[in-house]
């Protein structure tokens, strides 16, 4: 009898200085966990931060943890104070553009304010970071891409060739 494979891991980081001063209700937040539950992951760290330099600290926090994943949403417009991908970069060893251009082709779709989202996705060590942008319609139009090739993504990140 085989044992089952261990659940995958994810981080959740909401950069929001309204949610995070309570003065504003996430919703992205609980649409990320909820979707990353539904896909058979374990949340092994989530945090809501103001924009602005504590994303940088969360950032490290979750990866310290090196989780499969590291999902984020908020952060990546043009206010003075949205640093996300900023603070994304440094720590990403490889990029992977092609998964942004989706996601933004995605939410052209439905909106053209899509083109501002500034996010990256890469890998930082063994861990697949994606910056989504920061409304509950443009994180699901994200996680819709991210859908049929988060699990391939995190499957050679582990080691594993599948194909």
């Amino acid at each position: 009898m085989s044992t089952p494979s261990p659940r995958r891991t994810a981080g959740v980081l909401i950069a929001s200085t309204r949610a995070a001063a309570g003065t504003y209700q996430d919703e992205c937040g609980p649409l990320i966990a909820d979707w990353l539950y539904a896909l058979g992951y374990d949340i092994v760290l989530a945090e809501v931060v103001p924009d602005g330099v504590e994303v940088a600290a969360s950032l490290q926090r979750i990866l310290a943890l090196e989780p499969s994943v590291l999902l984020t949403s908020g952060g990546t417009g043009l206010s003075p104070d949205d640093v996300t991908p900023e603070s994304t970069e440094p720590l990403l060893d490889r990029h992977v553009p092609g998964v942004m251009e989706a996601i933004r082709a995605k939410g052209l779709a439905s909106t053209p304010m899509a083109a501002i989202s500034r996010g990256f996705a890469g890998t930082a060590g063994r861990t697949f970071v994606v910056n989504l942008p920061g409304s509950p319609g443009a994180v699901a139009d994200g996680l819709a891409v991210l859908e049929p090739i988060i699990g391939h993504i995190c499957a050679q990140l582990e080691g594993k060739r599948e194909h």
